[in-house]
């Protein structure tokens, strides 16, 4: 298991997925993001988007690095990040290992030996006027939550989103609607048709939706969804015909055949297997 946690000092306060580069050029609060990633890791966690638009913006903002891992061989996307954080100005980094082998070198592979925790929190002096972003199994989460509200982080200002193990996702679906799909409501659009194959729904896309997912939720189409920035794969879906772009690009592609509802749009009719 791999615990995580990265904080930029000052300016991250959202990451949605239209606002992210925005977002990275702000400089009004801090963004703190806790990641606790169990192998195998499915897609690219939140933090490296994170870190991919700080180095794309050339920031000059203050960057703490905080990472907890067993060891070397559980180190999850040891490389790019290094090279991501080598590319910033102003970076804080702690590595720490609870159990290195004999092969891992201290100073290089790691800096501290033991655990990811508030109480090395509290030693770094970490700041307390920030956005929390924890990613991670649900009791993860809750710890460090409730850590961070009695270190004195504003609990309004700690979401979070789960990587790891939780409740069964029936593929597909992230929670039965109380209605059942329907026309999206206003105005009809006059893009191209989207058709969901198994909720028997086809309407015309219209501009002011942000997303194919954004568009299914307007038709109460069920869905499943977690960062909504292309970055966890949760609403990765299978596209039977048609094609999109992506706004961003992800960092990883789904797979042949399937799609990132959260962050495409069309550029002709599409049929998708919700």
């Amino acid at each position: 298991m791999a615990l995580q946690a990265s904080i930029c000092a000052p300016g991250y306060t959202s990451v949605t997925r239209s606002t992210l580069r925005r977002h990275v050029a702000r400089s009004s609060s801090t963004m703190a993001t806790v990641q606790c990633c169990c192998p195998p890791v499915l897609g690219l966690p939140r933090v490296l988007s994170i870190l991919h638009a700080l180095v794309q913006a050339q920031s000059s903002r203050e960057v703490w690095w905080l990472q907890g891992v067993r060891n070397r061989s559980e180190h999850p996307f040891a490389a790019e990040t290094q090279a991501r954080l080598e590319a910033l100005r102003n970076v804080r980094r702690r590595i720490a290992y609870s159990r290195p082998a004999d092969t891992d070198r201290r100073g290089v592979d790691y800096t501290t030996r033991g655990r990811l925790s508030m109480e090395l929190i509290n030693e770094l002096g970490v700041p307390r006027n920030v956005d929390a972003y924890l990613c991670g199994p649900v009791s993860f989460m809750d710890e460090l939550r409730a850590g961070l509200a009695g270190y004195g982080l504003d609990p309004a200002r700690i979401h979070t989103e789960i990587f790891g193990a939780a409740g069964s996702l029936t593929p597909g679906i992230e929670s039965p609607s109380s209605r059942p799909p329907h026309q999206p409501p206003g105005p009809v659009g006059e893009g191209p048709e989207i058709s969901f194959a198994r909720s028997g729904i086809a309407a015309r896309w219209a501009p002011r939706y942000g997303s194919l997912l954004e568009f299914a939720e307007a038709c109460d189409v069920p869905t499943r969804w977690s960062c909504r920035t292309g970055v966890c794969h949760t609403c990765e879906t299978a596209m039977l015909s048609g094609a999109i772009q992506y706004d961003p690009e992800p960092l990883e592609p789904p797979a042949d055949g399937n799609v990132l509802i959260c962050s495409s749009r069309p550029t002709e009719g599409v049929v998708i297997d919700l």
